[in-house]
């Protein structure tokens, strides 16, 4: 279980977009797998069943936030940048628009393009982790990059907007 640490890190911290709430989500996970072990079924792909518990355990927590609301640490969020703030900066933007775009997936895009493009599996471990056939992992990776592409880029080349005008601007005219 170990040396699946540093994966479910990176996978944790592409679902929360945030380092303290992915050590969490990291160590809940870890203690979860640890009290249900016999759920395991040796022989099966350990990583694949952390994945799972991750995923479950982020989504319930998902669930909850959208219920009581999201909580802000006032501490974390007037942080103040290193000896060089420029790039720390720009470098913060970035990840702060990634992390954003990454919000706005759905829950089941975001899951996919953490497992496939942030953690680097295959398309069929990403479909047997989310128990989803491998066609659907597929289309859904296909939006879910178009959509973060559009959100940081805007729109793809030669792509309209299929919303009328009224519908684009937020309200009518």
């Amino acid at each position: 279980m170990v040396e699946l640490l540093p994966r479910l890190r990176r996978f944790a911290v592409a679902l929360t977009g945030d380092l303290d709430q992915a050590d969490d989500l990291v160590q809940e996970t870890c203690a979860r797998a640890l009290s249900r072990v016999e759920q395991w079924q040796p022989g099966t792909r350990l990583d694949s069943w952390m994945y799972r518990i991750a995923q479950n355990l982020w989504l319930d927590r998902a669930r909850a936030k959208k219920v009581r609301g999201e909580q802000v640490d006032v501490e974390a969020a007037e942080a103040v940048a290193g000896p060089d703030g420029r790039d720390v900066v720009e470098s913060r933007l970035t990840l702060d628009a990634v992390n954003t775009a990454m919000a706005h997936l759905p829950d089941d895009q975001r899951v996919l393009i953490a497992l496939v493009c942030i953690d680097g599996l295959s398309y069929k471990e990403a479909a047997d982790i989310t128990q989803t056939p491998i066609g659907t992992v597929m289309s859904r990776l296909a939006r879910a990059r178009r959509e973060l592409h559009e959100l940081l880029e805007g729109p793809l080349p030669g792509r309209t907007d299929p919303r009328p005008p009224a519908s684009r601007s937020g309200g009518s005219t």
